[in-house]
């Protein structure tokens, strides 16, 4: 069957959307009038101390302090940017400020923007802010975190202009194709532990969020749930029976990292899952430990697993045997001879048996789908926080070039990958060198 050309989908979407801009912008206008029409009662004054420890690990495991806060900005008090296929967004300031911040909003007002999408003015959010997850949120729960960020210290700071091409009133149609609001019904047919992380994954943790990959419109592939993603040129890989993870990862070992940012088993936690790693590291273990529960019941016997038990096993068609075959081998496979002496110059001292890091076999990074992991934490290392203990690893970005990456990249991925070559190695370590747009830093 022919497939239809992005050249007549995009003039196709455009005019869709133009269309229904009409009847959006109705539809903002009543959402606007509604909101004014009826105002919320004003703030609290005082929060129960248990209520705001509890919002603490809930924002945490939400990870609203890592897309609140700017480089080298005050935490929560926003203006980071969120690059997407539409423009940037910025984050807002949801410290208790009155002026540039979230300090008169009430309690119904907040619950209003995390579970409808809609601020204080009446204005549809961008989804950007995921409120298609938080929506399954409980109002309880929404209550602890407002709570815990209503005592945060406030801070003075305007969040820049969005600079995006769609108009604020067509979220209501994309809200009418997508938002799913409501509580999750809990699944009769599994335990309370497995619920519970169904309800913190799919609800506050989003982590849908980077781990579903996205249609045209940038809405989640509802069929497509946890089957991996991309955030901020990381690959966030798959979460569920199709996860790449060269061994099955147990809910133990998920705590593990969840926790600290490090299997044995599997490796560190680097890029984008760093940070929330980190927050995670705050939250009560029977929560993440919920979480846990349900991501290895999703990822099953993964095909990731089974493919490297194959490739490993006597006459498995590891990734050698796909070279010594000569099938579909890109050209850039004829560069491993090259990636092996850098390997040996750079690399083996740490990696060869996992002496002092992790071994190569057992990393989600070399055995994923795309090399876009394994090249970004080559070039940039592997850094604890300051002031804590962690992995470390060097970065190599200047020490290596182009010509020498490459060959790097291709060599690990047919020694320890078990898979098939990549393609086009040297058109992503290309697209990895490039500069991320870091307009939160200019704003900070």
């Amino acid at each position: 069957m022919e497939r239809t050309r992005p050249s007549k989908i995009i003039p196709a979407l455009i005019g869709a959307l133009a269309v229904a801009i009409g009847f959006a912008w109705a539809m903002d206008r009543h959402a606007s009038f509604a909101s004014t029409a009826s105002p919320s009662s004003p703030p609290d004054a005082t929060y129960d101390p248990t209520l705001i420890a509890k919002g603490a690990w809930l924002a945490a495991i939400g990870n609203c302090n890592t897309c609140h806060t700017a480089s080298n900005g005050r935490t929560f008090a926003g203006g980071r940017a969120l690059s997407t296929p539409f423009g940037t967004i910025y984050a807002t300031n949801i410290t208790p400020d009155p002026e540039t911040g979230i300090g008169r909003w009430s309690r119904s007002d907040f619950l209003r923007a995390m579970q409808q999408g809609v601020d204080r003015e009446g204005r549809h959010l961008y989804p950007a802010f995921p409120y298609d997850h938080f929506t399954h949120v409980a109002d309880e729960d929404v209550n602890a975190i407002y709570a815990f960020l209503m005592t945060r210290d406030p801070v003075r700071a305007q969040t820049p202009a969005n600079r995006i091409l769609v108009p604020r009133p067509a979220i209501a149609v994309w809200k009418a194709l997508y938002l799913k609001p409501g509580p999750l019904v809990p699944d009769a047919a599994h335990d309370a532990s497995w619920n519970r992380g169904r309800y913190l994954v799919d609800g506050l943790a989003h982590c849908g969020a980077c781990h579903t990959p996205r249609n045209a419109l940038g809405a989640e592939k509802e069929r497509e749930d946890l089957a991996g993603g991309t955030a901020e040129g990381w690959q966030a890989p798959a979460l569920n029976e199709t996860s790449p993870a060269p061994s099955l990862w147990t809910t133990e070992q998920l705590v593990a990292y969840l926790r600290t940012g490090f299997s044995a088993g599997h490796g560190t936690a680097a890029g984008t899952m760093a940070p929330v790693a980190h927050n995670l590291s705050t939250v009560p273990e029977v929560e993440v430990k919920a979480i846990a529960v349900y991501i290895a019941a999703r990822m099953g016997a993964s095909t990731g697993a089974r493919a490297t038990a194959a490739g490993n096993a006597p006459g498995g068609p590891g990734a050698a045997e796909w070279s010594a075959r000569g099938e579909d081998v890109p050209v850039d496979a004829n560069k491993a001879t090259d990636g092996d002496a850098i390997y040996r110059t750079a690399c083996a001292d740490c990696h060869d048996g996992g002496r002092r890091g992790i071994a190569l076999d057992l990393s989600t990074s070399v055995t994923d789908t795309t090399p876009a992991n394994l090249i970004r934490v080559t070039l940039d290392g592997i850094h604890p926080r300051e002031g804590e203990k962690g992995e470390l690893m060097p970065a190599f970005r200047g020490a290596l070039d182009d010509t020498q990456l490459a060959p790097l990249i291709v060599f690990l991925r047919t020694r320890f990958g078990h898979a098939p070559p990549w393609q086009d190695v040297g058109g992503e370590v290309a697209r990895a060198k490039r500069p991320l747009e870091s307009e939160d830093r200019k704003s900070s």
